[in-house]
């Protein structure tokens, strides 16, 4: 396994754990209540969501391309 190989697992699991808790961020009183009010979540469940997509697709594609 190289390197390469063992980044682009890391990517996928932090990405995927990000995503996680940007889940449970959500189900939250205050972001539901944020949720409620303003139509929007809190900016630390946005940042959670973002880079955890960033990471689990970034992860899953440098993984898929270093196969070849």
């Amino acid at each position: 396994m190289s390197t390469k190989d063992v980044v682009s697992i890391v990517m996928l699991v932090v990405g995927i754990i990000l995503l996680f808790l940007g889940y449970q961020s959500s189900q939250g009183m205050d972001d539901r209540i944020s949720e409620a009010v303003t139509g929007e979540y809190t900016d630390s469940t946005l940042w959670y969501w973002i880079f955890g997509a960033i990471g689990t697709v970034g992860g899953a594609a440098l993984f898929l391309i270093g196969r070849r």
